[in-house]
């Protein structure tokens, strides 16, 4: 058996194993791209109009909020515009619990409650990331296919290759006829349409290989020279509650502070340390749409005194090429690092992608009936 027929077996063989999970990884894929856009759309915001009163203290929000469920965990609370509700985010891993809780900001009033597990875009996201089953199951098998995926694209491109140069012009157009069979066509929609997508197509699979595999992550880092540590850490207080006035809450008073530091961010996350030793974590949104270039700033709860996080995830300016390449991960992943016009390719090549087991499999099944089906007519009648 020589080398390309080696290569043709096991690109059929990884194909029809793993088909069926890139067809839905890659569907689901195309669904998400545009999950803000389509929000923004069918959701109807509740804005409120702007007061000369104070707005609500993170400490005041805890406490209106957790009168909702109070068995659960608040990850964080949004403050954005000044016209804008408050959501407050409930998470819980063991049993999974993810909920928004939004409160007028200036009254307290409890106007919805959203399920992030609920509805057709968490419908979407579980099909995407663990195929609708638990995670410690699903997640694995979608990143052991992923990673077989880029095997094939590899393979692929190997078994695309023509003998002879004269031959490669036909290998990068459709040359249909009218009387051109089905199975030509089939053949050409998996061998060309394949050979486009394969540059686009691998970096989808190798950005969410990184989110997949902390290993992959952090190889991926060193070797673009990354020095720092890529996994997120909240780093602990350097201050001690004894030297502190018990009077003040400084979390209160973080808000304030963020604001008149960045006043032309879109939003504040302020999350609630949860113990006593843990710092106070905030994101802060520098813009619509993205998330690497967004400021992960640490503050001592105890005396707001800014601390330095030893991971890639601090202040953007401070990032060098390595860590912002990390960061963009997602942003990649999903396109929206080209604005509107990157987020129409990722969700093309996403639909492309989940084309080629579909015609791969009509490609293994029409070679194979072919074959019965000659079988049968050659047996004699008895």
């Amino acid at each position: 058996m020589n080398f390309k027929k080696i290569v043709f077996q096991a690109h059929k063989i990884i194909g029809l194993v793993t088909g069926i999970i890139i067809f839905v990884v890659a569907i689901t894929g195309c669904c998400w791209v545009f999950k803000e856009e389509i929000e923004s759309l069918t959701s109807k915001e509740i804005y409120i109009e702007p007061q000369s009163t104070a707005i609500l203290t993170p400490s005041e929000v805890k406490t209106i909020a957790e009168d909702v469920f109070p068995e659960n965990t608040i990850h964080g609370a949004i403050y954005g515009k000044t016209n804008e509700n408050i959501e407050v985010v409930f998470y819980d891993l063991e049993p999974e619990f993810y909920k928004s809780v939004f409160i007028a900001p200036y009254t307290g009033e409890i106007l919805k409650i959203n399920d992030h597990f609920s509805g057709f875009f968490a419908f979407v996201l579980k099909g995407h990331t663990r195929l609708w089953l638990p995670a410690w199951l699903g997640e694995e098998i979608i990143a052991i296919s992923v990673l077989l995926f880029v095997i094939i694209m590899i393979s692929g491109f190997i078994l695309w290759l023509p003998k002879k140069t004269k031959n490669l012009k036909h290998r990068l157009k459709f040359n249909w006829k009218k009387t051109t069979r089905w199975k030509r066509k089939n053949f050409d929609l998996h061998s060309i349409v394949g050979f486009y997508s394969i540059p686009l197509a691998i970096i989808l699979a190798f950005t969410g290989l990184v989110m997949s595999y902390d290993w992959f992550q952090k190889s991926v880092y060193v070797t673009i020279g990354g020095e720092k540590n890529p996994t997120f850490l909240i780093p602990e207080n350097m201050n001690s509650p004894e030297n502190i006035s018990a009077s003040t809450l400084p979390i209160d008073l973080l808000l304030p502070k963020l604001k008149n530091e960045n006043p032309k961010a879109k939003s504040f996350e302020i999350h609630y340390p949860y113990n006593a030793s843990e710092s106070i974590y905030v994101e802060v949104t520098n813009t619509d749409g993205i998330y690497y270039d967004s400021d992960f700033l640490f503050f001592d709860q105890n005396s707001l005194e800014e601390i330095k996080s030893p991971s890639i995830y601090g202040r953007y300016e401070d990032a060098k090429i390595a860590d912002k390449i990390l960061r963009m991960n997602y942003d990649i992943h999903i396109g929206a690092i080209g604005g509107i016009a990157g987020k129409i390719l990722a969700f093309l090549i996403s639909l492309t992608i989940a084309s080629l087991p579909v015609t791969g499999i009509l490609l293994w099944y029409g070679r194979n009936y072919k074959k019965k089906k000659r079988s049968t007519k050659s047996k004699p009648m008895l």
